[in-house]
C-alpha cells in the first residue's frame, strides 16, 4: 500500500480498536473517546469494512476480540506508544538530548565568539553533536533554508527577511602593530594610516566596505596583503611596518597571543551589530530555542566584555 493509499484510510479508527479491546465493551469505549453508544457502534462497523473481519464477537455484554483483532492490537503497540510520546507535551533536556546542530560562523566568529559559548554548551550537553560549517555571505538565506544549516553567527550586510535575528552586541574596529613598527609608540594619526602598508584580513567579515566608506574622501590605504587567516599577515610583520585591520576583540586575542600593539583606528568607524540567525523552521523547536539562548547569553557576555575592556563605546 502506498502512503497516499495510507492517508487515505480514518487511522482514528485504529485507536478505537484498541480501546475496544481493553474495555471490552462499546458502551465502556464510547465514554472513554467521548462518543455516544450510537456512534461508538458505528465506528466498530466502519472498523470492520476497514480490516475485513468481524474483529468481535458477544458473550453476554462483553465484547471477545477475534485472532485478527488481537494479532493487530499486538502489531499497533509500538506504533501507537510512539504516536503518544510524539503528541505528548515534552520537557526539553539538555543533558539527554543526542541531537546534531549545524552552525555557519565566519572566521572572525569562528575564532572570537563560539570558542567561548562552547565549554557551557558540551557541559550543559554533553551528548550533542555540532558541525561549524564555513558561512556562505552571498548565500546565507540558502544556507539556512535549503542546505538545513540550524542558526549563523555573522554580521549581515543585506536584507536577510524572511529570517529571524537577534543581535549578539556590538563589534568594533581596531588595528595591530609589531612592536617594531615606528608607530608601535605613537598615537597612530590618520596620515600614518593612509600611508603605511597594510594587511586586510578576511574574518574581518566586511570590514574593508565599512573602512573604504569612512575614507572615501581619502586616498586607499596601501593594502599590500588580503588574506583569509591571520597567520598570512602574522608572518610578515616584523619584516613590513604592516598596520593589520581587525575586529577588535581578535585584535585583543592576537595582541595578547602574539605580544603585538593595539591601536585604535584614527578615524570614525560606528562599531556593528554582530547578529545570531535563524530560519521559521527552527523556530519553536525547543532544542533550537536553548542552544540559541546559550549562544546569546555566553557571545553576548564575551562581546560586552571586550567592550568594557577596549573602552569601545
Amino acid at each position: 500500500m502506498e502512503l497516499e493509499d495510507v492517508y487515505r484510510r480514518d487511522l482514528n479508527l485504529l485507536v478505537a480498536l484498541r480501546v475496544l479491546i481493553e474495555e471490552s465493551s462499546v458502551s465502556k469505549a464510547a465514554i472513554r473517546l467521548n462518543l455516544s453508544q450510537s456512534a461508538m457502534s458505528r465506528v466498530l462497523g466502519r472498523l470492520r469494512l476497514l480490516l475485513d473481519d468481524p474483529l468481535f464477537t458477544r458473550q453476554g455484554q462483553t465484547l471477545i476480540p477475534t485472532q485478527k483483532a488481537l494479532e493487530i492490537n499486538r502489531s499497533l503497540a509500538a506504533p501507537l506508544e510512539s504516536l503518544r510520546h510524539l503528541l505528548s507535551p515534552q520537557d526539553f533536556s539538555p543533558k539527554h538530548c543526542r541531537q546534531k546542530f549545524t552552525i555557519a560562523t565566519t572566521d572572525y566568529a569562528m575564532q572570537t565568539i563560539l570558542p567561548f559559548a562552547l565549554p557551557r554548551i558540551y557541559q550543559e550537553a554533553p551528548n550533542i553533536r555540532l558541525e561549524l560549517v564555513p558561512l556562505q555571505d552571498n548565500h546565507l538565506v540558502e544556507q539556512l533554508t535549503t542546505q538545513r544549516v540550524d542558526m549563523a553567527i555573522c554580521r549581515p550586510t543585506y536584507s536577510i527577511t524572511p529570517l529571524h535575528k537577534e543581535n549578539l552586541g556590538k563589534v568594533s574596529v581596531f588595528c595591530l602593530l609589531s612592536p617594531k613598527h615606528p608607530l608601535a609608540n605613537t598615537e597612530l594619526s590618520l596620515d600614518d594610516y593612509l600611508t603605511h602598508p597594510h594587511a586586510m584580513i578576511a574574518i574581518s567579515d566586511g570590514v574593508k566596505a565599512l573602512i573604504d566608506n569612512a575614507l572615501c574622501e581619502h586616498p586607499k590605504p596601501q593594502l599590500v596583503l588580503r588574506a583569509y587567516h591571520l597567520e598570512a599577515a602574522l608572518a610578515i610583520m616584523d619584516t613590513l611596518p604592516l598596520i593589520v585591520t581587525v575586529p577588535a576583540d581578535l585584535a585583543y586575542l592576537v595582541a595578547k597571543r602574539h605580544n603585538l600593539v593595539i591601536k585604535k583606528l584614527p578615524f570614525e568607524l560606528t562599531p556593528f551589530d554582530y547578529s545570531l540567525i535563524w530560519h521559521s523552521r527552527c523556530e519553536h523547536s525547543s532544542a533550537q530555542k536553548w542552544l540559541r539562548t546559550v549562544l546569546k547569553q555566553e557571545c553576548g557576555k564575551l562581546i560586552a566584555e571586550r567592550i568594557e575592556v577596549m573602552g569601545i563605546e
